[in-house]
């Protein structure tokens, strides 16, 4: 784990570091399938930026309003880059509030730009799991296999390593379909990528030693990701079923 790199009086959060860098790789493939298909990249420039700002600015003032204590002797804190100030689920909402906004505001198709959006989802999704390499979060089970790793004081599943593979091979397959007929429908890009990634999730989160449980028994990650596969088969199925109806009609 290396969760900090000290360089001179810079105390640099490494997890961070991996997210930022992850955002722009991420953000040049998207630019340059963008490009590919003739959009402007522009568009995908400005709306993740104001995401970004959105959700960072959204999770501070979340976290401030439901733990003031930890800024009422500090007023720095409402700007500190510590990360543990944040309030991740809330930052995401609005975000992703932000987002729609813009997205309505410039008329921009859905199901196209989140095609766009997809290379970028894919990297940071491996970006995360270094990311959770580096802190040591998103831990294991422990375990007695000879690849578990030492953490918190036990041998446990590398979950991270499992997290950045499987993270890698869907960024391979999406690069891959891509590039097939299969992306002559707008959106199936996507649904590609959300359903190879809870089938990912299903199979990550049995090793891991942090689950959040429902009812002592259930993992809360896996119910969620049995839904968002189910709803992307769903809409597989149901555009599928449109298309052969729109042939009947013309043909």
């Amino acid at each position: 784990m290396l969760p900090i790199i000290q360089v001179g009086p810079l105390a640099l959060q490494v997890p961070g570091v991996i997210l930022l860098v992850g955002l722009w790789l991420g953000l040049l493939l998207s630019e340059r399938r963008a490009r590919r298909i003739g959009d402007n990249p522009a568009e995908l420039y400005n709306m993740v930026f104001i995401g970004l700002i959105a959700g960072v600015i959204g999770a501070r003032l979340s976290y401030a309003i439901t733990y003031p204590d930890a800024f009422s002797g500090n007023l720095q804190n409402l700007v500190s880059l510590n990360p543990g100030l944040l309030d991740p689920f809330a930052g995401a909402l609005i975000g992703i509030a932000a987002v729609v906004i813009y997205m309505y505001r410039k008329s921009l198709p859905v199901w196209r730009t989140l095609d766009n959006l997809t290379p970028l989802f894919a990297v940071m999704a491996i970006a995360i799991g270094l990311s959770h390499l580096a802190s040591g979060n998103a831990f294991g089970a422990p375990t007695v296999v000879p690849w578990g790793i030492h953490l918190w004081g036990s041998l446990r599943h590398p979950t991270q390593v499992y997290e950045i593979i499987t993270a890698s091979l869907i960024l391979i397959a999406i690069l891959i379909i891509d590039r097939t007929r299969w992306v002559e429908t707008s959106g199936n890009i996507f649904l590609a990528f959300m359903s190879l990634m809870a089938i990912s999730r299903l199979f990550i989160e049995a090793f891991r030693g942090d689950s959040i449980l429902i009812a002592n028994e259930f993992r809360l990650a896996q119910v969620v990701a049995w839904l968002i596969l189910a709803a992307c088969l769903g809409l597989f199925g149901w555009r599928v079923s449109l298309r052969k109806k729109d042939k009947e009609t013309i043909g």
